[in-house]
């Protein structure tokens, strides 16, 4: 798992890099989370902390991230940017999966805030992705959607695998994370 998850993060963007969703809708949505690593590590990461969180951060903490990516994919469709995108997009995976090598139990409202701020960068380059959509709004709630599956996902595996198998899951998604990081630097 190491090994796949190191060696196929430099090249695996949900997002950027000149994709663009020409004739996208409910379907392309639904699909895109699972085809690149940085959204689909960065949606179960943010489901397993929130299990790892516990109390109202196990619903908080994954529609803060759906309610924060959606602003930012509407901030994104009206052609802003952020400064450092694709690097702070790493750095979520890299983040994520450090907290939950660590099993490290932030404040709530640290956490909270931490999950906002990651949202915000994912969203505003999906936003950027689905102005070229054919229909932007289906193509939306099809990728909500799926992210809202990928976060219930996580919080299964996280109240489900052994605290040691989440450690390995969370050093696997940090490592992703660096290599994410070299991909963009080199």
């Amino acid at each position: 798992l190491f090994v796949i998850l190191a060696g196929g993060a430099s090249t695996a963007w949900a997002h950027g890099l000149g994709m663009h969703t020409h004739g996208a809708g409910l379907f392309t949505g639904l699909a895109h989370p699972f085809t690149g690593l940085d959204h689909f590590l960065a949606m179960l990461a943010v489901g397993i902390l929130a299990a790892q969180q516990g109390g109202r951060a196990l619903w908080v903490l994954p529609a803060t991230f759906v309610g924060t990516m959606l602003v930012g994919a509407m901030l994104g469709m009206t052609g802003m940017s952020l400064m450092g995108m694709e690097w702070m997009i790493a750095l979520s995976v890299l983040m994520l999966g450090l907290l939950i090598a660590k099993r490290s139990h932030l404040p709530f409202m640290p956490a909270a805030l931490l999950t906002a701020m990651f949202a915000l960068f994912h969203g505003v380059a999906h936003g950027q992705e689905m102005s070229f959509a054919a229909s932007p709004m289906a193509y939306a709630t099809g990728m909500l959607f799926a992210t809202t599956l990928l976060h219930t996902l996580g919080v299964l595996f996280g109240m489900k695998l052994r605290q040691l198998y989440l450690s390995l899951t969370g050093a696997a998604i940090a490592i992703a994370g660096v290599g994410m990081l070299f991909g963009l630097a080199g």
